[in-house]
């Protein structure tokens, strides 16, 4: 028996609760898996897990098991890189989930760079707005926007990010240009003067409403009646093929307003910016390699931080 790739078997299994998606992730046969899993129970004489027909339970032997093992594996990941003493040793796969318009704006234009840094490192991209289980879906970490909605994770601050109201000329042409917010909203039963393009969640399927502040106004305009996507790369296609207004971040907007196709509207008006953080378990030791690209990411996302180079301009 390998008692080292039974351990990693064993830890995945307990962590995503399912004999095939380990198997799956990791590349390895079903029957393999299953064959590891007895050899190791055999090996220890001790039952680590209960699997029915529907789920698979972690026992209390396989409990205490479990969180020494994680520790070990974690141990013996940070072992190997200290022997290499150089980042650019790190071997293994990393699977690293972010947000769409995140990914093709600025992650993926980076990659060269990361690979040629690290180039040991199979890196897996998973790119999509939805929500995420990092420990059920194998992610070893994840970059995402927004409020923290699980307190079991750890998460490192990557940037703030702006955003901006705008439309494509074309549309602006034939609906004019709006001068309040309160123009986007309909009166009572009345159409509105304008379409909007929201964004939709994909986990509640709930609209985000647009938000506009000045000097201690607040107008939030719903967009439950509008034009609505769940993909932020297709959100921002949506507002240059001109299907109405939207708020969608400065720098997924900044190649369309560089070259005419979208135009800024409202600019007296702005919204506070998003948080951008780098996510991981909690549970989990950090591992050189999510360190290592946690480190990089920082790096990478720093030109777009809105907010650190606002205070960078100001009068010292």
């Amino acid at each position: 028996m390998d008692q080292l790739l039974a351990l990693r078997v064993f830890v995945r299994i307990a962590e995503v609760g399912s004999f095939s998606r380990t198997a799956d992730a990791m590349n390895i046969p079903r029957p393999t898996v299953t064959k590891l899993v007895q050899d190791l129970e055999q090996h220890l004489d001790a039952k680590l897990l209960q699997r029915t027909t529907r789920q698979v339970n972690v026992t209390a032997e396989g409990s205490a098991y479990y969180e020494r093992a994680r520790r070990l594996i974690a141990e013996l990941e940070d072992m190997d890189l200290l022997a290499s003493r150089s980042r650019s040793q790190l071997r293994g796969r990393l699977r690293v989930d972010v947000g769409s318009v995140l990914a093709h704006r600025i992650l993926i234009p980076a990659l060269p760079a990361f690979r040629e840094r690290f180039p040991g490192l199979q890196l897996q991209l998973g790119v999509s707005d939805r929500p995420i289980d990092l420990i059920g879906d194998g992610v070893d970490c994840a970059i995402r926007g927004g409020p923290m909605a699980d307190t079991s994770t750890v998460a490192r601050h990557l940037a703030e990010v702006g955003w901006v109201t705008c439309a494509a000329r074309s549309y602006l042409e034939r609906h004019g240009m709006p001068k309040h917010p309160d123009e986007l909203a309909a009166a009572a039963g009345d159409d509105p003067a304008h379409t909007l393009v929201g964004y939709f969640s994909s986990l509640t399927g709930r609209a985000f409403p647009l938000e506009f502040h000045r000097a201690g106004a607040q107008v939030v305009v719903s967009t439950e009646e509008a034009i609505a996507v769940n993909e932020s790369t297709a959100h921002v296609s949506a507002l240059v093929c001109g299907l109405g207004i939207g708020q969608t971040f400065r720098f997924a907007a900044a190649p369309f307003l560089a070259d005419g196709r979208l135009e800024q509207v409202l600019t007296r008006w702005s919204r506070p910016p998003q948080a951008l953080r780098l996510i991981y378990p909690g549970n989990r030791h950090l591992s050189a390699k999510i360190r290592a690209f946690s480190d990089w990411a920082v790096e990478v996302f720093e030109p777009f931080d809105d907010r650190a180079r606002a205070a960078s301009r100001r009068p010292k």
